[in-house]
């Protein structure tokens, strides 16, 4: 009884180990992929009227040929939120469609160009809206899938750009902040601590003023009196001490 309960192998349990693929059966699924890919055809819709989801463009378009994948671009700013606050409706601007036989991708291209997307009933929202469709030929949903990665890519470097460039703005900002109120608390603190020494300074500065003063005036009368040369006066009083 112990070993039929502890057993789980295969035999046990009564299921079939699952079968390993082959090197040929794996590439034959390969190859059935890429001839898959090689038979279908992509059709491009140049415009899209307001209001037309991915799902309803398929199925109008699956009435002409069985459709696999449909790509819509969305326009830019679509789906975001107003300045209501409400969130906007999704609008698109082109389209991919990619039809299972590139035959049918060519036929459904050249029978609705250029005829209204509603048919003829005039109650249809898409009556006036005309199908503007090309086939791209040559053109796989794998070079679409690149194309959209790649565009992917450069917006997200772009973006990444932008944030780095505003933190840098948003750094150098809040360290110039910084830096002036480190200068003026440094500022206070030396009018907190140096408020005797300058008060002393000032006083002083007050007490050691210079006043000009004025020259004196001569005297029209003593300073025209003929006044005697040092030379003669000391011969007078050499003469005088004999």
């Amino acid at each position: 009884m112990e070993e039929a309960r502890g057993s789980t192998g295969a035999e046990g349990s009564g299921r079939k180990e699952a079968k390993v693929p082959t090197r040929e059966e794996i590439l034959k699924g390969s190859v059935g992929k890429v001839g898959k890919s090689k038979k279908s055809g992509i059709v491009y819709l140049s415009r899209v009227p307001p209001h037309l989801k991915p799902m309803r463009l398929k199925q109008m378009l699956s009435v002409h040929g069985k459709v696999d994948r449909v790509y819509l671009s969305l326009e830019h700013g679509s789906g975001s939120k107003s300045k209501n606050g409400k969130k906007q409706g999704k609008s698109y601007s082109e389209g991919w469609i990619e039809f299972v036989d590139k035959k049918v991708a060519k036929h459904v291209a050249r029978l609705l160009n250029g005829e209204p997307m509603g048919g003829r009933k005039k109650r249809s929202k898409y009556y006036y809206d005309l199908w503007n469709l090309k086939y791209l030929p040559g053109f796989k949903w794998e070079n679409l899938t690149e194309d959209i990665a790649y565009k992917r890519r450069v917006r997200d470097q772009k973006l990444a750009q932008e944030v780095s460039a505003a933190r840098k703005e948003r750094d150098f900002y809040l360290s110039k902040v910084d830096q002036a109120k480190v200068i003026s608390e440094m500022e206070k603190r030396k009018r907190e601590h140096g408020g005797e020494e300058a008060l002393r300074s000032i006083e002083e500065k007050r007490s050691s003023r210079v006043f000009p003063q004025k020259r004196a005036r001569p005297d029209p009368v003593t300073d025209k009196t003929p006044r005697l040369s040092k030379g003669l006066l000391s011969l007078i009083g050499g003469k005088g001490a004999r």
